[in-house]
């Protein structure tokens, strides 16, 4: 009788410590897979939430409509152009952010402008780090920032890697040594098409990698001010030179290619 008593009970604890592990696992598992914490940035109706900075225009002159929101995508366009004359733009989210994951789609559509450079076909890039936008000067093209490059094919066969870095007024390390040169390119494929393009930065305290399509590209570290596009900054910026950079704003270019953005989402960590 005993035995059949011990052998109850014995049932009953595994029972229970099952239960109990089932349910931790399905609370470990809802965790780890919850985007209740990742907030969208771009609500898929209007500007609202964002700043826009053109060249050579004032705080928040979206001139000739480049910058707009049409069915849940975020455009860069330029149909009300004649000609493009350097009025390179950013369109900025509100507030700063310091480590984050940020992932959104992309794509380059139709025609670059008349006037644009050969440089910017199929060029455009998400700033990250970057000063505050009411810090820009009225005739300034690009803000201080980390720039995720973001780069279509032109000629068949022509390598034109995306992700890749580039850094107006700022310096990056790279295998222990601090990079002075403007842009790096990626370990990435080129893309010819129209198709949509995953991108996603990962800002982890001082380390920082670009992913396209889900692949890791390029990763470096220790961001500072510095470098020759220091000059086209304030004076304010200027004396800033050598300083660490541990976080700033996010914004998307305009460099005078069609360009479109869609599920643009935060993950502050």
């Amino acid at each position: 009788m005993k035995y059949f008593f011990y052998n109850i009970a014995l049932i009953i604890l595994l029972s229970t410590c099952y239960s109990c592990k089932k349910s931790n696992s399905t609370k470990i598992k809802i965790d780890v897979n919850s985007s209740e914490n990742w907030k969208s940035l771009f609500n898929g109706e209007n500007l609202d939430d964002w700043i826009v900075k053109i060249n050579g225009y004032k705080l928040h002159d979206n001139h000739l409509n480049t910058f707009r929101a049409e069915n849940g995508i975020l455009k860069v366009s330029y149909d009300q152009y004649d000609n493009f004359t350097d009025e390179f733009g950013h369109l900025f989210y509100k507030t700063p952010f310091t480590n984050y994951r940020l992932k959104l789609q992309y794509r380059f559509v139709g025609d670059q402008v008349i006037g644009g450079e050969p440089w910017a076909t199929k060029n455009s890039g998400i700033m990250i780090h970057s000063q505050a936008p009411e810090t820009m000067l009225l005739k300034q093209g690009f803000p201080l920032s980390l720039e995720v490059q973001l780069l279509g094919g032109v000629t068949p066969g022509e390598p034109r890697p995306s992700g890749n870095l580039c850094t107006p007024a700022t310096h990056v390390v790279m295998n222990g040594e601090q990079i002075t040169e403007h842009c790096i390119m990626a370990e990435c494929k080129t893309y010819y098409g129209e198709e949509w393009i995953d991108a996603e930065v990962v800002v982890n305290n001082n380390s920082i990698t670009h992913f396209i399509d889900g692949k890791p590209v390029i990763t470096y570290s220790m961001p500072t001010i510095g470098g020759d596009f220091l000059d086209s900054t304030s004076k304010e910026i200027q004396a800033k030179d050598g300083e660490s950079l541990k976080g700033g704003y996010i914004s998307l270019q305009s460099e005078s290619h069609p360009i479109e953005f869609k599920n643009i989402q935060i993950l502050e960590l």
